[in-house]
């Protein structure tokens, strides 16, 4: 799989993130030019909103209004059918760090993930929270405990939530209740405890894998963008690893898969994750390849 042919979809942004498939056609984020985006069947860019400060998850409502994560005020916005952008939830009350990435299921209600602590300032690691947001805008932690969740994928059916712990070395799974909470936390796949330890660097020494984005497949395989890795790496749930899409010297931030027939797997590359570099630069792409099992699940 490594050899798996790579094309490049999009080019001259600072760092993607939040890629999906909607509606027969990609959509991303670009988080230093606080824009999100959707490409078009010629290939060309459309920007879709500027969410000023610093755009992550995207997500659909069941009457077709997208949300967007707003990170640093923690907040998710609501686009309208005018395209303006208003407040569906504010999260602040639920975040220590910022507002991440974001699944919303089939009945709209919402999973954002959040940073924990102050991860471009340099603070030490903390523990963070997943925090449900209903579609009336009301929220509430969910889950709290762990390590950095970022990518967010839901199970067919809706009865599964899975979420990667970035600096926790595993990916962890929740059954969703009916109201919309989680219940039975369980390992869909690690790697080894890395317990408290504060310092991030360590952690990520520790670690075999360094999962950020998260897209689910049909055979119930997950990819994750393995990021200082330098890969995507697709694990069946109890962690075996069945392929690796290498894109050294990029590293890979969040995947996605799409198409028409959910068989490309895109790539959100950048030369490292560092706020700094990433916003004065224009070396962040969009990436894709094919793989042989295709999307399943939400988003």
């Amino acid at each position: 799989m490594s050899g798996n042919e790579i094309s490049e979809v999009a080019k001259g942004f600072t760092y993607l993130e939040g890629p999906r498939w909607h509606d027969g056609r990609l959509w991303f984020v670009d988080f230093y030019t606080c824009t999100v985006n959707a490409v078009n069947d010629d290939g060309s860019i459309e920007e879709i909103a500027v969410v000023d400060q610093q755009p992550s998850g995207l997500g659909w409502l069941p009457d077709g209004r997208m949300l967007i994560v707003s990170m640093k005020d923690r907040k998710i916005l609501r686009r309208e059918t005018d395209g303006s952008l208003v407040e569906h939830a504010d999260i602040s009350a639920h975040c220590s760090g910022h507002a991440n990435d974001m699944v919303v299921a089939e009945n709209g209600q919402a999973y954002v993930g959040e940073f924990g602590f102050d991860l471009m300032g340099g603070a030490d690691h903390e523990f963070a929270n997943v925090i449900l947001v209903n579609t009336d805008g009301t929220s509430q932690v969910v889950a709290s405990g762990l390590s950095f969740p970022n990518g967010m994928v839901i199970t067919p059916g809706g009865k599964t939530l899975i979420i990667n712990e970035l600096f926790g070395n595993k990916i962890t799974a929740f059954d969703i209740e009916a109201d919309g909470t989680l219940g039975n936390k369980r390992d869909f796949a690690n790697f080894g405890e890395i317990g408290d330890e504060p310092n991030v660097a360590k952690r990520i020494e520790a670690a075999t894998i360094v999962p950020d984005g998260l897209a689910l497949d049909a055979e119930g395989a997950v990819w994750i963008a393995n990021t200082v890795n330098q890969k995507a790496t697709r694990i069946v749930e109890g962690g075996k690893v069945l392929e690796e899409v290498n894109t050294a010297p990029d590293g890979i931030f969040a995947v996605a898969l799409g198409g028409e027939d959910g068989k490309t797997l895109f790539l959100c590359a950048a030369p490292d994750w560092d706020e700094g570099a990433r916003s004065k630069a224009r070396e962040g792409r969009m990436l894709a390849t094919t793989v042989d099992v295709p999307h399943a699940g939400r988003p």
